[in-house]
């Protein structure tokens, strides 16, 4: 009778011993259970980048409000229409927001169903050069300004200008050494999911930053020729 039962169970389909599952299906729940971690990954992941962006707000408005409350206090120096070239620090925001632009198409192929590596590296590296185009012209304007006596120092709204246009341009420096880091990431590992959820990341923080810019175009430079 034993003999009969073994071959019973040996025959039946979906028969297992109590506590036994098939390596199918021990596999299905496995990577069932996997993929909730990622989505509960990518979850306080994006959440808490959430979190540093809005930190990250709070320091430029504070810096914006500094700005506003200084814009007049020139000490008897030189303002802002004696000092800015519009034109320049338009072909400034031009290549910020062209950047933007590249990295929203690098994204687009990220998400294709066919990513190929090299084509997302392609648009981030030309991402990285408009950058690095901006943050050289910011620095070029820096030097112009403290090589005509308009330093930091000169006055408060100098002092105000300097820190707040200093402080995006070392935003968008610590960006492209982001942009070389996933470059290498890309290179080294393809584009799997801890790669793409940084290169999320990465893509909220440049279009950030090209937010804060047109805020700064719109309230430091194109105000004071208004």
């Amino acid at each position: 009778m034993t003999t009969s039962l073994k071959l019973r169970a040996d025959a039946a389909p979906g028969i297992h011993a109590p506590g036994h599952a098939s390596d199918a299906h021990g596999h299905d729940a496995a990577h069932g259970h996997d993929g909730h971690d990622d989505h509960v990954v990518q979850s306080r992941t994006t959440l808490g980048f959430w979190l540093y962006l809005m930190s990250d707000c709070l320091i430029f408005a504070v810096l914006f409000a500094t700005f506003g409350v200084l814009v007049n206090n020139t000490a008897g120096g030189p303002g802002g229409r004696e000092l800015f070239d519009l034109r320049f620090v338009l072909g400034e925001t031009m290549l910020l927001l062209t950047s933007s632009l590249t990295f929203g198409v690098a994204m687009i192929k990220l998400e294709d169903g066919k990513a190929n590596p090299n084509q997302v590296i392609r648009w981030i590296v030309l991402t990285f050069a408009l950058g690095a185009a901006f943050v050289g012209m910011e620095i070029f304007e820096f030097m112009e300004l403290i090589h005509e006596g308009a330093g930091p120092g000169r006055s408060a709204y100098l002092s105000a200008f300097f820190m707040l246009v200093g402080t995006h341009g070392l935003h968008v420096t610590a960006g492209l050494l982001w942009i070389i880091v996933m470059v290498h990431q890309i290179q080294v590992f393809g584009l799997d999911g801890i790669v793409r959820r940084r290169l999320a990341c990465l893509s909220l923080f440049w279009h950030f930053l090209d937010l804060v810019w047109i805020c700064v175009f719109s309230i430091v430079y194109l105000r004071t020729f208004l």
